[in-house]
């Protein structure tokens, strides 16, 4: 399978810039932690500058998207956490308040922004990849996916294989930072491994683990002709 480079060449002189969004505590660490652990392991200096943004995050979960985003991005050469506190839930409700919020992220200019599917069935998530799209036109969008009991997980046509370190690590982190969610019958390492097995298969991973988006514009910086 043909591989395409995440990444700046090893002699430029500025780091990646990542934009990650969430609408909820753990959503970028399940949807994209593994990636964003490789991303920062495997960068030439400098390494990505990133940040990481949730947009629900109240109390007891702020708490733990806080501890979890210090672990998950350790090693990156800048990085800035935003933790907001909308309504979970009730993100459609809240729709020109969410969006102040994302125009003020363009100042950023990322390179690439994590976000999630447009697909999704939580109203939440679905909102948020709207505005994601809204918002940066001109980017590449990656969409993650979130296992869950409404069994809305599509078919993704973007893979990135994964590091055993990198799957270890992101599982680790998610038992190990995320207590208000152990008693959910979802949430366990069995389901995380399973779907980073999965998706591995599906692109012939070597390490045969993967984590996979949907990816609906990509350009490949190709010189153009002037003639």
């Amino acid at each position: 399978m043909l591989n395409l480079g995440l990444g700046r060449d090893g002699a430029a002189a500025t780091p990646l810039r990542i934009l990650a969004l969430g609408a909820h505590s753990d959503d970028i660490e399940i949807g994209c932690g593994a990636t964003l652990l490789s991303l920062i392991a495997a960068a030439p200096a400098p390494s990505p500058s990133l940040r990481w943004v949730v947009f629900s995050a109240p109390g007891a979960r702020a708490d733990e998207a806080r501890s979890s985003a210090a672990s998950f991005l350790a090693g990156a050469s800048n990085a800035a956490l935003d933790l907001m506190d909308f309504r979970d839930g009730f993100f459609p409700y809240q729709g020109a308040e969410i969006k102040e919020r994302f125009e003020e992220l363009k100042s950023f200019e990322p390179d690439v922004v994590f976000t999630h599917r447009w697909g999704d069935r939580h109203q939440d998530h679905r909102l948020v990849s709207e505005l994601s799209w809204n918002t940066f036109r001109d980017h590449l969008v990656l969409e993650y996916e979130i296992p869950k009991y409404d069994g809305d997980l599509g078919t993704p046509n973007f893979f990135i294989p994964v590091t055993a370190a990198a799957r270890l690590r992101k599982i680790d982190l998610l038992m190990e930072h995320f207590g208000t969610q152990r008693s959910k019958g979802w949430f366990t390492r069995e389901t995380f491994e399973g779907l980073m097995r999965l998706r591995g298969v599906e692109c012939a991973s070597r390490t045969g683990y993967a984590e996979a988006f949907d990816a609906r514009k990509i350009t490949i910086g190709l010189t153009e002709s002037t003639d």
